[in-house]
């Protein structure tokens, strides 16, 4: 199997694959030593070919075309176990039903989103192309030495960030920045703490060849790519006329990112309750009497928020993050529970050199140390926090914000002293953590040889 390694630095990497010669995907060295993520070493036996119960697997693998994203059948890989076998790879793109545009839909909780996903009027969606991203997504065989990963600094052990404060990439190197999540980005066209690119294709291109990322070639990239028979393959299928090329590439992992959705968190559930919370015992009575389906579908609600309870301390906290006092939701708003806007905090402001953020691009005076408002969704798996990953936990996320950030001419205008109790801020804490929802299983391996 291919393993990935621990860190990367960038909100996706792109991964490609070492060939006979090459050490990462940097051109041939004068005396060649195995890829340490090669599919075969020295005295390691063949791999076995793919069995006829794998074969038949591949071929009934799910192709339904209407789909809410969460599916795991989306992100399970190609049915089977260890390194992607050509033969599997070509039974797998035979099914005409996998290059199919899916219809997508988005499950509980982001579901008010629904027309506000981006990207797919240029890049659709379809089950092999997902697949494709996915294997890239994995392999860290792009990076110049085969160190990293997009999974290295976006891993779905760690809420598809990372544990460290700051993206660590080849030979070590690290930026000045946290690394961004990389789920609920189809909801979503600027990426970046800094939004500079403009779309999840573009964001997915340039940490390829970022000194401190990837530090490699989009011309290295390609060509290591192309070198790849299972790798070519699909290209050529899923990209006709064009097969390998950097955007590709890019189109491919920006797909598979597109189905890491957060799903139903205890928040959804009980918030979905509240159109009947007034209702009395004699009115749902009558519900079950005359409108039987309503009713039913009302049992089914509350049998679903039973089964994901918030806490009496997060419902508290939900008042206060939607109400005057905390106000989170001025910044912290809509089903993803981000406005996607650039906001001051105060956040390193009082360095000799801060890091003006959203300014380095627009070149405008008020975007000095504004950046982009994070998702609340998962945000308890995704520590630490804020854009230099200064702060460590949720509890003095809440501390940063009650103490009114730190002042600087360009602080928010909603950053003020909050004047929070200890309990409302236990409150808000125990709300955030009621906002996490499953995501989607994937599986990690199964890349081509």
């Amino acid at each position: 199997m291919h393993r990935r390694p621990t860190f990367c630095v960038s909100a996706v990497f792109l991964t490609c694959l070492a060939v006979p010669g090459f050490t990462g995907c940097t051109e041939p060295q004068p005396s060649p030593k195995p890829a340490a993520n090669a599919s075969t070493t020295a005295g390691k036996p063949a791999a076995k070919p793919p069995s006829a119960e794998t074969l038949s697997a591949i071929k009934k693998a799910p192709v339904e075309k209407k789909v809410v994203l969460g599916d795991a059948s989306l992100t399970a890989g190609i049915p089977g176990e260890g390194d992607l076998a050509d033969e599997e790879i070509q039974i797998w793109l035979e099914n005409p039903a996998r290059h199919e545009t899916l219809e997508v839909e988005l499950p509980l909780g982001l579901s008010g989103a629904q027309q506000q996903i981006k990207g797919l009027d240029k890049n659709l969606l379809t089950r092999a192309k997902i697949e494709l991203g996915r294997q890239l997504y994995f392999d860290n065989r792009l990076s110049k030495d085969g160190t990293v990963s997009c999974a290295s600094c976006h891993s779905p052990g760690h809420g598809y960030a990372a544990d460290t404060q700051f993206g660590v990439g080849v030979g070590g190197q690290t930026g000045g920045r946290n690394s961004p999540v990389a789920y609920n980005r189809i909801l979503s066209d600027v990426q970046f703490w800094d939004g500079r690119a403009g779309t999840l294709e573009a964001q997915a291109v340039g940490p390829i060849a970022n000194p401190i990322e990837m530090s490699n070639t989009h011309e290295a990239c390609v060509k290591c790519i192309a070198a790849i028979p299972g790798y070519k393959m699909q290209f050529d299928k899923i990209f006709p006329g064009e097969g390998v090329t950097i955007d590709n590439v890019a189109k491919a992992i920006a797909s598979f990112e597109r189905t890491l959705v957060t799903g139903p968190a205890p928040y959804d559930f009980n918030e979905r309750l509240k159109v009947y919370k007034d209702l009395s015992k004699d009115e749902l009575e009558d519900m079950k009497q005359n409108q039987p389906e309503e009713y039913a579908q009302y049992e089914k609600m509350l049998a679903d928020a039973k089964a994901n309870p918030m806490s009496d301390s997060a419902k508290r906290g939900r008042e206060l993050f939607f109400g005057e006092k905390a106000k989170c939701s001025a910044c912290h708003v809509g089903a993803n529970l981000t406005d996607e806007k650039y906001h001051n905090l105060g956040i390193g402001m009082h360095k000799e050199k801060p890091d003006l953020g959203r300014h380095d691009h627009t070149k405008q005076e008020a975007d000095q140390g504004a950046f982009k408002t994070p998702t609340v969704r998962n945000v308890e798996q995704t520590a630490p926090y804020m854009h230099d990953g200064s702060v460590k936990t949720l509890d003095e996320v809440v501390e940063w914000y009650d103490k009114g950030g730190h002042p600087n001419p360009h602080l928010d205008k909603d950053i003020k002293k909050l004047n929070l109790t200890p309990e409302e801020k236990a409150d808000l804490v125990a709300f955030m953590k009621a906002c996490t929802g499953p995501l989607p299983k994937v599986n990690e391996g199964r890349l081509p040889k």
